[in-house]
């Protein structure tokens, strides 16, 4: 690849494209458009880069997104490819990386969580996995919704009783588990099952998963006949159970089409500006959910346009089924089905059905997008109408566009961390939640631990505001009073900051709900009515700031108590330290053994004996 930038001049955008597309090469590649603070307005990709280029300036047939744009361009830089699928993919990464306001965005581009049926010495374990999918084992999904997949587990469970739990507690257990006594375990980790029979369900799982339950149910339903006749009653109920676990998710062939095995569907709704894309998952025969995605800058595409790059950002981390039906017509169907292929190494089909069975399933996920939509457009006025009403009350020049609202949490000083939420006119972006450690402060100091996190989160935000005001809040809610005010307060003036409008909400007296003050830079504090909207917006922020708060807490927690102390010892592999676990029980009993007790465990000389109690003691 070549990469190009030509020097420009202080002139209009229109004027610089005009001069630079004369020395534009006619080959595939990329280019991005430049403002006069570098930041890239737009990434887009070309069979021919001087001729798309030449689009741009002509005098008519632009609409008032492009016209906007142009005149907003500094410079022009380019990178020319081998071909046009070398474009597609390179302009995918560019998007991905520099989010372009003026390109459509997919705004939750998150993994998809799977069902994991592990691979090991130890036997398959049955887990939700989200992420890259480099663990050994097979994968099953993906699944829309983790709800979705934490239902399916359950009742895998409940027909083929495998484990679920994790291989260190697999390793330490001496007799079974609850699961094994609810009869949602067969119990391999203290052999109430032998390791063949334990495959065998293994094996019917997988064949439940690639859509060969009517088989698996009828296997069952002949072991539960055959239990009953030889009068074996317990038996039969646990595979009518079984049966009865299957029967739950295999629903109506509605549901379910027989006609669709590996396809994801996708259908675009757009009313006046905003657009919804409305993506259902089949696998094995089986509907594994929806979900509706509300793309940004859509206002001047059509819905052929925003499904032609919605797509191939949709797959950029995620794999890709055989066939993928669309709604409508899309550009560089050719284009995506080529690189699709490529990078499967298998045939990718793109299809928009107009008749029949398909087309059916595509009103079905149109009518869907459609409602979804709607739902969307009245949050969207609700919180449009919050702000307003927030920026009335306090007295605000503007609505305010990005409200980030802060809390801590620890439990006497231990495991401190803050959290931050935001908010603006589409609600709650969740995908802008971040999480703090605290590092400096005195944990008991809840004052200095809010200064810390503010001091760090404005810091870091200093560095990039040119580039991306979007991120630069125009609000900071604080969960506390008057000390947590002028804690904050404090912090932004360190870092030269007074622009941004803090607000404080001190809970009521007795905690009582509806008697909280606001304080801000205002002598007095704000006592708003009980049944005040703009009251109601703010609790409602701060208790989500809090809940997240909480969360970022116990997990916190959770992974430093669950740390086995084994594990930090010198010397002490898996091997080992299994050895250790198995001889004494506990890593509590290892830490208050003697030297000659620790010799006694099979593996551990004197000298591996007299580091282990010289670690504890």
């Amino acid at each position: 690849m070549i990469n190009k930038s030509l020097d420009i001049k202080k002139i209009p955008g229109k004027e610089i494209l005009s001069k630079k597309v004369k020395n534009m090469p006619e080959k595939p590649g990329v280019y991005r458009m430049i403002d006069e603070k570098k930041n890239v307005l737009y990434v887009g990709k070309a069979k021919n880069i001087q001729k798309r280029l030449k689009s741009y300036v002509r005098p008519t047939g632009n609409n008032n997104r492009i016209t906007k744009m142009v005149s907003l361009i500094k410079d022009v830089e380019i990178t020319i490819t081998e071909n046009e699928t070398d474009a597609l993919l390179l302009e995918l990464n560019l998007i991905k990386s520099h989010k372009p306001r003026y390109n459509i965005m997919l705004r939750d581009d998150k993994t998809f969580p799977y069902i994991h049926l592990s691979k090991g010495k130890l036997p398959s374990r049955l887990s939700k996995y989200r992420g890259s999918r480099n663990k050994p084992g097979e994968y099953f999904g993906p699944f829309a919704m983790e709800g979705s997949v934490k239902k399916t587990i359950n009742i895998v469970q409940k027909a083929f009783l495998l484990r679920t739990c994790t291989d260190s507690y697999y390793q330490n257990r001496q007799r079974p588990c609850l699961l094994f006594q609810i009869k949602k375990c067969s119990g391999p980790c203290t052999n109430e099952i032998s390791e063949k029979d334990y495959r065998l369900l293994v094996d019917d799982a997988k064949k439940f998963f690639v859509g060969k339950s009517n088989k698996i149910q009828n296997k069952l339903s002949e072991k539960m006949q055959n239990a009953s006749r030889n009068k074996e009653y317990e038996i039969a109920a646990q595979f009518r159970d079984r049966i009865s676990a299957l029967a739950d998710i295999n629903q109506s062939d509605e549901i379910n089409p027989q006609f669709l095995e590996d396809s994801d569907v996708f259908a675009v709704n757009k009313i006046n500006n905003k657009a919804c894309v409305q993506v259902f998952f089949f696998r094995s025969w089986r509907n594994l959910g929806n979900k509706s995605y509300f793309p940004g800058n859509t206002e001047d595409f059509s819905e052929n346009e925003i499904l032609d790059t919605f797509i191939p950002q949709f797959y950029q981390n995620k794999p890709i089924p055989k066939l993928i039906l669309v709604s409508h017509e899309i550009k560089s169907n050719s284009l995506l089905s080529k690189a699709f292929s490529k990078k499967e190494k298998s045939k990718i089909t793109i299809s928009k059905p107009s008749k029949g069975e398909r087309r059916k399933i595509i009103l079905h996920a149109l009518d869907n997008a459609e409602h979804a939509l709607k739902r969307h457009q009245m949050n969207l006025l609700s919180n449009e109408r919050n702000l307003l009403n927030l920026k009335e009350t306090l007295k605000l020049e503007k609505i305010p566009k990005r409200i980030e609202v802060y809390d801590n949490s620890h439990i006497q000083g231990s495991f401190a961390v803050g959290a931050m939420i935001v908010a603006n006119e589409e609600g709650l972006i969740k995908s802008e939640y971040r999480k703090f450690n605290i590092k400096e402060s005195n944990t008991d100091d809840d004052f200095g631990m809010m200064n810390e996190v503010i001091k760090r989160r404005f810091g870091r935000l200093l560095k990039n505001k040119d580039s991306d005001e979007s991120k630069y809040p125009n609000i900071i809610l604080i969960d506390g009073g008057k000390g947590q005010f002028s804690s904050t307060e404090k912090a932004l003036k360190e870092l030269g900051i007074n622009d941004v409008t803090i607000i404080s909400i001190a809970k009521g007296e007795k905690r009582n709900a509806g008697k909280e003050k606001l304080y801000t830079s205002r002598k007095d504090p704000y006592l708003l009515k009980p049944n005040d909207p703009t009251l109601y917006y703010l609790q409602r922020l701060r208790d989500e700031a809090h809940r997240f708060a909480i969360g970022t807490h116990r997990a916190k927690r959770n992974k430093i108590i669950k740390k086995n102390p084994l594990d930090e010892i010198p010397g002490i592999g898996l091997k080992r330290k299994k050895a250790l676990l198995n001889f004494f029980g506990s890593a509590r009993s290892v830490g208050q053994a003697k030297v000659d007790e620790l010799m006694a465990v099979d593996g551990i000389s004197q000298n591996t004996a007299n580091s282990i109690f010289q670690w504890f003691h």
